[in-house]
């Protein structure tokens, strides 16, 4: 069955990745949503509020690091099973990462609420920002276990092509995130106007909304019964590819998220228009990752496919197929920032009545937008080596990239030789050249399939 199916995609390979890219495409696109609408409500609320999101909203991403370890295990993990044929180890997966995801997210509340002021004091946040960043770092915190559980279950789902799911369940967090932001955040629609409360409102009720209706699924699938979740034995026998793939993934993610940190810090010690710099990066990062959104999905795709194959030990097919969708990702999206570019400033305008922030989010862009074939390309050749299960070349690369390249020549030009955040712009658009050049080199001539869950024999329980 697994062999026909295999056979099938090949002799379609556009069509397969367009069935499933498509779904996590408009996935993508209520994410940008969300961001969008966030972004917009605080930007009529304050400069501090907005400031303030765009910190914690980044910032947020390095608390998720573990969450994402498992996820691209679990695409791993579960993909390859499925191409190997080996329904009974899928659901074995599936049912281990559920647990961890409950556990982990759970853990990670409990610890990080009593350290919650060390880590605004590491972020250096300005005076004037101190109250509304607090805030939002508590309900954060507290959204932790849903979000873990959300993440872990989208990747379930797409590990087992079932990716019209984290579709739906994003439908009901974006359409819940809007109604309240514009609710809670403004006082629309008759609700009690609670200003920047709101919004961190609006985002753990979505996230836990979606959370559910993904556990609802789960179970309907017959996937939360009690033959998916394996005897200790089986789990230490799985758990060491899951944590092969997992703990790089993970490590990965941190070097690369405390990077961003690390970027808002240089960006807010500034000694000119810090905050003007910082609301404009928000206000930038909200609209690149409109370019984001096919990326994303092309990375995802790319991820599910990689391990298919390398489950059914097609490693050339893997290979052939990383290209296919690297050469569909650069062409749709080059052309699509193009058209961005033309409306750069009007978009702008809608998320700020602040010219300062403006003049910031549009030099912020003028170089990331540039810098769009060469981000495309890093995201998604990394995601076809998380499906592989090569994380570790993608920590040493990004990572690399991130801490030797990107942060010193940041602080470099926009403290000492430019003296303004557009020596910050700059850096990443340098340090994203170097960095794609780099998982393209090793994509094409290094032997990344070697990192693979190969079973050279099939227990008769996994059959």
């Amino acid at each position: 069955m697994s062999e026909t199916l295999t056979a099938n995609m090949s002799r379609a390979p556009y069509r397969t990745i367009w069935n499933l890219a498509w779904p996590q495409l408009l996935m993508m696109f209520f994410h940008f949503l969300i961001g969008m609408t966030d972004v917009w409500v605080a930007g009529h609320i304050n400069r501090e509020v907005q400031a303030s999101l765009g910190i914690i909203s980044q910032s947020f991403f390095l608390l998720l690091v573990v969450a994402m370890a498992i996820a691209n295990g679990a695409v791993a993990a579960i993909s390859q099973s499925l191409g190997a044929g080996l329904i009974q180890r899928v659901k074995r997966y599936t049912g281990l990462c559920l647990l961890l995801a409950a556990i982990l997210g759970t853990a990670f509340l409990v610890i990080g609420l009593p350290l919650k002021n060390g880590m605004l004091a590491i972020l250096q946040i300005p005076p004037e920002m101190r109250t509304t960043t607090e805030y939002f770092l508590t309900i954060y915190l507290a959204m932790l276990p849903a979000y873990y559980m959300l993440m872990i279950t989208n990747a379930i789902f797409r590990a087992r092509k079932q990716v019209m799911y984290p579709l739906y369940s994003m439908i009901i967090v974006t359409a819940l995130n809007t109604v309240l932001d514009l609710g809670l955040g403004l006082g629309w629609f008759g609700m009690p106007n609670i200003g920047f409360k709101g919004l961190a409102w609006a985002t753990f009720i979505s996230i836990t909304a979606g959370m559910l209706l993904n556990v609802f699924t789960l179970a309907r699938h017959g996937l939360l019964k009690r033959d998916s979740f394996a005897p200790w034995r089986w789990t230490k026998r799985a758990m060491p590819y899951l944590i092969k793939v997992a703990w790089p993934s993970g490590l990965m993610q941190i070097v690369w998220q405390s990077g961003y940190m690390v970027l808002y810090i240089i960006t807010a010690s500034l000694p000119w228009n810090a905050v003007d710099a910082l609301a404009g990066m928000a206000i930038g990062l909200r609209i690149e990752s409109l370019l984001f959104l096919p990326a994303f999905a092309f990375n995802l795709t790319a991820s599910i496919l990689i391990g298919h194959y390398l489950g059914a030990k097609q490693p050339k097919e893997a290979k052939k197929f990383g290209f296919r969708i690297l050469k569909i990702g650069l062409i749709s999206i080059t052309l699509f920032s193009f058209v961005v570019w033309q409306f750069l400033e009007p978009w702008v305008g809608l998320l700020t009545r602040d010219t300062a922030v403006a003049a910031q989010a549009i030099s912020y862009l003028k170089w990331n937008v540039l810098a769009i074939p060469f981000t495309l390309t890093s995201m998604i050749l990394a995601g076809a080596l998380n499906g592989a299960g090569a994380t570790m070349y993608n920590m040493f690369i990004m990572g690399g990239a991130t801490w030797g390249l990107r942060l010193p020549l940041a602080y470099c030009l926009g403290h000492f030789v430019m003296q303004d955040a557009e020596g910050i712009w700059i850096a990443m658009f340098c340090s994203q050249i170097v960095q794609s050049s780099i998982l393209l080199y090793f994509f094409n001539f290094k032997n990344w399939q070697r990192f693979a869950m190969i079973q050279k024999r099939t227990p008769r329980h996994e059959q």
